[in-house]
């Protein structure tokens, strides 16, 4: 059996108590509004996909959801004050070595949507930039294994939120989509990656719409934005392996 399902769930008593602190801060920090709380699904595994343009994205899937909540993500954070990065380590997650395959942790999130589990994910693969990407082909490729359905969510606002403002709690919206799924790809070599590529482009269409207009990048209705957003397209990782030897990236 594997570890994922040995371990799953887990940290309950812990992760009840980091909800509901979140629940707390949130409160003293932001003005928050949560839209489509009812497109949650119920009774079955999910995917939960997000854009990634803060640091603070996944405290904010915390936020919403429940201990069930497993994550994936990069294994190193640069965009993170050091302060927080223990904070996912606290809640447990299964890390992503960029450039490496992370064959255990892909394993993991398989098993834990097998188990009925919900897996977040941040499909953009890193927060150096504050209007949407493209997506990197490790959350379609899940996607295609499990055939569980996708859930999209919109965080607005969560840049505003520091440098905190005295006396004053920066808005902020959740915006829950529709599920929709299941994702299938049938091809082999090149042309299943291709298949990964143009469903990594379905999900962020579905992240983008629950979006302000100004910040769908290459989703956007409008020319001048997506013209403007090809410079942050790039994957800043491409050509290089995370690990204890390579500098820190995110």
């Amino acid at each position: 059996m594997s570890e994922a399902l040995l371990k799953y769930p887990r940290r309950k008593a812990l992760r009840a108590f980091l909800h509901h602190l979140s629940r707390l801060v949130f409160w003293i920090l932001a003005d928050v509004k949560i839209v489509g709380k009812e497109n949650i699904p119920q009774g079955e595994p999910f995917f939960v996909v997000g854009n990634h343009f803060s640091f603070i994205d996944p405290v904010c899937f915390v936020r919403i959801f429940s201990w069930r909540l497993e994550f994936v993500g990069g294994a190193q954070m640069p965009h993170a004050p050091g302060i927080v990065k223990f904070i996912p380590w606290l809640w447990g997650y299964y890390p992503l070595y960029r450039g490496t395959g992370s064959r255990d942790s892909l394993r993991a999130a398989e098993a834990i949507l097998q188990y009925g589990g919900i897996l977040g994910i941040f499909p953009e693969g890193g927060s150096w930039a504050e209007v949407l990407r493209p997506a990197r082909p490790g959350t379609a490729y899940l996607a295609t294994r499990t055939e569980a359905r996708i859930l999209p969510v919109g965080l607005v606002g969560l840049n505003d939120v520091f440098p905190l403002k005295l006396g004053k709690r920066a808005k902020i919206e959740f915006h829950i989509g529709k599920p929709f799924g299941p994702l299938k790809a049938d091809g082999r070599g090149r042309e299943r990656r291709r298949q990964l590529d143009e469903l990594g482009h379905e999900i962020m269409r579905q992240v983008a719409v629950l979006l302000p207009q100004e910040k769908r990048g290459r989703y956007s209705d409008d020319p001048a934005i997506r013209k403007a957003a090809k410079e942050f397209e790039a994957y800043p990782w491409e050509d290089k392996l995370e690990g204890e030897v390579v500098g820190e990236v995110h």
